[in-house]
């Protein structure tokens, strides 16, 4: 990589984060009457609905706090974080202490899912902000949070199963990539012990059971010890989610000073999830695959979506930090040059999220319950002080 194209990067990563993609959240989302955000917007950020992900509120507490501790402490920053932090806490939890899914714009409960990803964005977000203001009872909650979701995930039958496990057991990926970054960021905040426990011991489960060198990628969906489960769901692969995985994989080798072994399964995972997700065709990274080349049902299957080219770009950019392999530096090169010619939307700014195979844009929203302010400053800061930190002597 020459010192032109690394000074290009951060200023592409790091303009586009703090003089776009913030500023448009900023305006468009936070609800300065009843708290907390909005994340439904048209593509000028007019509200389509005011139903509230419960997820997103965490979502942007935690990006906003990271941004107020790692790039330079915004009173504007801080305090929008806090209208997300103080709605969490009034509306978003149940009396079980679990969290809702969505809520409406004053806070009513609407939908509560079997899932703990509501509450895994509460732990990193109440880390982060605890960190920001040195609130202690922030650091407690998130605490108690992560070990509530430790309970629910390693109890069976507490949460209910998918489908019937008496007739097919299956357990998923999602939530044991979550449990890794999530007890990453605790980790950042507490330095609780039992964070590095979890990494471990997520890590080794996804490596022993999802893992697959037969198919040469990595499973969404397997049976309780790891079994291949030869139908639609079991045969699923979601390149985005298995190179997020990666680079968490990869991240954490990283900050234990260089681990071998995780730097190796890492490498693996986003080789693996890069060769089988990038579209030969027409480019980026194809939503979902069959691990045996089979058609995958799913109608989105072949769409470009937002969030798994974010992870695409941090994966590489990541592993030709860690290697210097020329490899990752091509592939960072070619997924981000798609991405930045398709994505982003030079009339109001951000990025569209939903693009069809060939880059054509299916849907002019912004956001919805799902796309918020999240994978993509994530991955534009992530990238940005990624690139600052590597020695100048590393750029030829």
């Amino acid at each position: 990589m020459t010192p032109e194209r690394r000074n290009s990067l951060i200023a592409t990563y790091r303009d586009g984060l703090l003089d776009d993609t913030i500023p448009f959240w900023l305006e468009h989302a936070v609800d300065r009457e009843h708290g907390g955000y909005i994340t439904s917007v048209d593509q000028d950020g007019t509200w389509l609905q005011t139903d509230k992900s419960v997820w997103f509120q965490g979502r942007f507490v935690w990006m906003l706090s990271t941004l107020y501790n790692t790039v330079q402490k915004k009173t504007e920053w801080l305090d929008a974080a806090r209208a997300g932090v103080d709605f969490m806490i009034r509306h978003c939890f149940d009396e079980d202490g679990r969290m809702f899914f969505t809520v409406t714009r004053e806070g009513a409960p609407l939908r509560k899912r079997r899932y703990l990803f509501s509450e895994s964005f509460a732990v990193v977000a109440l880390a982060a902000y605890g960190t920001a203001t040195g609130d202690q009872a922030s650091l407690d909650k998130a605490t108690d949070v992560f070990n509530l979701m430790l309970k629910y995930h390693n109890t069976p039958g507490l949460l209910e199963p998918k489908t019937n496990s008496e007739v097919r057991p299956a357990k998923g990926l999602a939530m044991l990539m979550v449990l890794i970054v999530t007890a990453q960021e605790l980790r950042k905040a507490t330095r609780n012990p039992l964070c590095n426990e979890v990494i471990d011991q997520c890590i080794a489960e996804i490596e022993r059971d999802f893992v697959k060198p037969e198919f040469s990628c990595v499973l969404e969906m397997v049976g309780p010890n790891g079994e291949f489960i030869d139908n639609f769901e079991g045969r699923t692969v979601n390149p985005g989610h298995s190179l997020e995985a990666g680079w968490f994989i990869l991240e954490e080798a990283r900050l234990r000073g260089g681990d071998t072994a995780l730097e190796k399964l890492g490498l693996k995972i986003i080789d693996w999830s890069y060769e089988l997700g990038w579209d030969r065709d027409f480019g980026g990274i194809l939503y979902f695959k069959d691990c045996r080349g089979l058609p995958n049902p799913e109608y989105w299957q072949d769409m470009k979506f937002w969030w798994n080219h974010n992870e695409a770009i941090i994966a590489n950019l990541l592993a030709w930090e860690l290697t210097g392999d020329a490899k990752y530096e091509r592939r960072h090169a070619q997924v981000h040059d798609w991405t930045y010619a398709h994505f982003p939307d030079p009339l109001y700014g951000d990025w569209f999220g939903y693009l069809h195979r060939d880059g054509t844009v299916a849907s002019r929203l912004k956001g919805n319950m799902w796309k918020g302010p999240f994978h993509l400053p994530r991955m534009q800061w992530y990238c940005w002080k990624l690139l600052e930190r590597i020695p100048e002597e590393r750029f030829r």
